[in-house]
């Protein structure tokens, strides 16, 4: 299986900026509130496990030396929020939610935007006149655990192109490409028209692809749309919606893929039609 892009290229140097700086904007003032026994505590345990690794394998200098350079690259590439995303965050995601009762989430990966452009309770997320894919119309209600409706709840939307792209994150796509925030009505329902996205494999020109040459890896994952759900006095709900038959469902680089979050589709006209709803859980006292 294989990606035929359309140009301009993007490169996982670019995009790992774009990631990174996205992370930098959003996401990094989390740091300084990390309360410094907490730093202690993992990094002692982090650094640990890679000593015992060390012993266990009998590691050798020259291993030694292809990590020091591997790690310096994944620096320069800008890559480190990839690596992150795709193989540690889906164990931060598990600890973070094991308390829900209401829907099961996944990880968010590196390409998340606020913001999204508002598109009502039933819309099209923005996209080219000639987008391709197949037309997918998802319908869905979000309500709290109590089974009650929540009028006014945020769906935010956003997913790859046909040819695996994100758009911000790779050039030629316009701005808000497949990226849109819709507003649950007064029963808490939504209706999305937007394109069914395909399997892609994550950048492997830079130092993330070079791990998985030589560790032998695939670096493909399946067809999925991201999901951000919210609501006043309610848990953020993030997740990726995935789609049945695909491929690498199994064995998802990112190892992301919940049974619960693979939708059952149906025909629909020259398109698709899947209902799909949430529940979110009440913010905890």
């Amino acid at each position: 299986m294989t990606q035929t892009p359309t140009a301009p290229t993007a490169t996982a140097a670019a995009s790992g900026a774009s990631a990174t700086e996205r992370f930098r904007t959003d996401k990094s003032s989390g740091v300084a509130s990390t309360p410094q026994e907490r730093v202690d505590l993992l990094a002692r345990e982090v650094v640990d496990a890679l000593h015992a690794t060390i012993r266990k394998h009998k590691v050798t200098y020259d291993e030694y030396n292809a990590l020091k350079s591997w790690l310096i690259g994944v620096g320069d590439d800008g890559e480190w929020p990839l690596f992150l995303d795709v193989w540690v965050e889906h164990v931060v995601e598990e600890v973070a939610t094991e308390h829900r009762e209401g829907n099961k989430g996944t990880i968010e990966g590196p390409y998340y935007v606020p913001n999204a452009p508002e598109q009502g309770a039933k819309g099209s997320v923005p996209m080219r006149d000639d987008e391709p894919g197949t037309p997918l119309v998802w319908t869905g209600q979000v309500t709290s655990t109590d089974g009650s409706s929540l009028a006014g709840a945020k769906v935010e939307l956003w997913h790859a192109d046909d040819d695996g792209y994100y758009s911000q994150f790779a050039p030629g796509l316009p701005e808000w490409n497949l990226r849109g925030t819709f507003t649950a009505d007064e029963d808490g329902r939504f209706e999305i028209t937007t394109r069914k996205p395909a399997p892609y494999q994550i950048p492997t020109d830079g130092s993330c692809g070079k791990l998985i040459a030589a560790a032998g890896w695939h670096a493909w994952r399946p067809a999925h749309l991201h999901v951000k759900v919210s609501a006043p006095g309610h848990e953020l709900l993030t997740a990726q919606l995935y789609f049945p038959g695909d491929e690498h469902n199994d064995d998802d680089i990112a190892s992301a893929v919940k049974p619960e979050l693979v939708l059952d589709p149906r025909r629909a006209g020259d398109g698709e039609a899947v209902e799909y709803g949430f529940v979110l859980d009440p913010v905890r006292s």
